[in-house]
Formats: structure tokens, C-alpha cells, sequence
């Protein structure tokens, strides 16, 4: 079976307190995107014990790391713990959406991943069920489990499907190949409330989102990198009628009207699209 994990971008980013658990509470809004990886399971062997339980290989875009820490196998392996009898799989990921982005391609990969096993093998989990067994892989995973625009709170576990159309409009989303280690972003940014909730804002005019729907990460990551500082005015010059980082970068996108002619220039090695 195939599927294809999408990505997401943040609408707006407000870290909210420091936890006793070490984790952070946040605000934003989820709004997935259609760039997407391909995923492939199939099975390999049978419900017995297997030398190697679960075989993984990429392509497109290097996946570094060891195999063992992929969060493909992880949420495999999850799995097994409580099913036993699903059988030895190779998984093969083709990776398009740029990793370490903020775009929550690995988290989208890691739930996709439990949903095809789910219902490839028919182990029945409700959505629910998902959403727990993909929290334990990261604090993105559960929005790729409903996969619709969302008010998020918590961890980023506390999902609300909210209405917002964004069918007028084109995203282009820059990459400047910059990887910005989370923990050492949220560990930048002090917590504070938001004076208006993101799930207010966005139901504003898109016009009036530049001036109110801020991303916390931005001051922090900014005077660090300058080029994605640059990324957001070229965007805004260029006739973006908002544009933001997404996450904790460093992907930026910018919203245009779609009958809109954007001309932009980067860097050869930049990833840029449009959607």
C-alpha cells in the first residue's frame, strides 16, 4: 500500500508557558498543505518472529540519522508492542517535503505510517487510538491523524477542527536549507499569553493577518539567521498579502491571490514551491 504524508504550515505560533515536563504549551493554527512524501508498506514475512522485524529505505531527499531512531520504525515498533502478529514490512519512504523545515514532514511520515498499518493489517484503532499512539512519537504527530485545519493547544495534541478558506489564494513556501534545532528555539523564546487568540484572528480578513497573526519564533530566529529574515521582505515585496515562518523554521511561505503573477529570485540551492 501508498500513501502520501503531507505537510503543514503554522498559521500563526504563540508559546504559552513552560511545563513541569519539560515540553511547552503553544497556540496555533495547523493548515495542511498538498506537498507530499510517499510512503510504501509492504509485508515481508510472517506473524512469526523475524530476524529483522521492519526494513527501511529512502530516496529523494537524504534522511539522516540512524535507522533505528526514523520515526517510520518507531511508529512501527509501537505498534507491534501491542500486536504482536503484525508481520515483518519493509517501509519505503520517498522524502520531497525538506526536512527540519517546520513543515512537520517527519511527524506527518510517523503518523501516516500508523494509520497505513492500521488499516493494511485491520487492527481497528479508532481515530482516537491514533492520535495517543502518535503523541508518544511527537507533539505534531496527532494533527496529521485528522489532517484538517485545526486550532491547536497543549503540546500541539489538543486539537480543534476550525473553518477557514484559503481557496483564493497561492502559497509559495521558500526554504533556505538552514536546519534550526527545535529545542534550542523554544529554549530562546519566552512564554507569554497572546493578547488576541490566533483561533480570533484568523477569522479576520487575510488583509489585516500582517499586522496581528504573529509567529513567537521569528525575533529569536531572525538575529540569528538574516537570510530567513530576508526570505519574509522578499515575500512582502514581491506582493505577499501575508507571509510568516512556519514552526520554528526555517521555511517561510507567503499567501498571494491566486490570479496573482508572483516573480521571486533565491538562491539556486533554495526549495521553493508553489501551491
Amino acid at each position: 500500500m501508498i500513501v502520501f504524508p503531507n505537510c503543514k504550515v503554522n498559521l500563526g505560533l504563540h508559546i504559552t508557558r513552560k511545563r513541569s515536563d519539560g515540553f511547552h504549551d503553544l497556540e496555533t493554527i495547523f493548515y495542511p498543505l498538498p506537498l507530499y512524501d510517499v510512503l510504501e508498506i509492504i509485508q515481508t514475512g510472517t506473524t512469526e518472529i523475524q530476524p529483522e522485524d521492519v526494513s527501511f529505505t529512502t530516496s529523494g531527499i537524504p534522511v539522516d540519522g540512524l535507522h533505528d531512531d526514523n520515526l517510520c520504525i518507531k511508529a512501527f515498533r509501537l505498534l507491534k508492542k501491542d500486536f504482536p502478529d503484525l508481520p515483518a514490512v519493509k517501509i519505503h519512504l520517498h522524502k520531497v517535503i525538506p526536512i527540519g523545515a517546520g513543515l512537520g514532514g517527519g511527524s506527518a511520515d510517523a503518523a501516516f505510517t500508523l494509520k497505513l498499518l492500521n488499516d493494511k493489517f485491520r487492527l481497528n484503532l479508532s481515530t482516537e487510538q491514533l492520535v495517543n499512539y502518535s503523541l508518544r512519537l511527537g507533539s505534531d504527530c496527532p494533527f496529521f491523524i485528522i489532517n484538517k485545519p485545526c486550532f491547536a493547544t497543549g503540546r500541539g495534541e489538543l486539537l480543534e477542527p476550525v473553518s477557514i478558506d484559503l481557496g483564493a489564494y497561492q502559497f509559495i513556501l521558500v526554504n533556505p536549507g538552514i536546519s534550526i534545532p527545535t529545542a534550542t528555539a523554544f529554549s530562546q523564546v519566552t512564554p507569554t499569553l497572546p493578547v488576541t487568540s490566533t483561533r480570533e484572528i484568523i477569522l479576520q480578513p487575510v488583509i489585516t493577518w500582517k499586522d496581528e497573526l504573529k509567529n513567537d519564533f521569528e525575533e529569536v530566529v531572525f538575529k540569528t539567521y538574516p537570510a530567513i529574515s530576508d526570505i519574509k521582505n522578499k515575500l512582502y515585496h514581491a506582493g505577499a498579502v501575508y507571509a510568516s515562518m512556519s514552526g520554528s523554521g526555517s521555511t517561510v511561505f507567503g499567501l498571494f491571490r491566486k490570479e496573482e503573477k508572483v516573480t521571486l529570485s533565491f538562491p539556486s540551492h533554495y526549495f521553493v514551491t508553489r501551491i
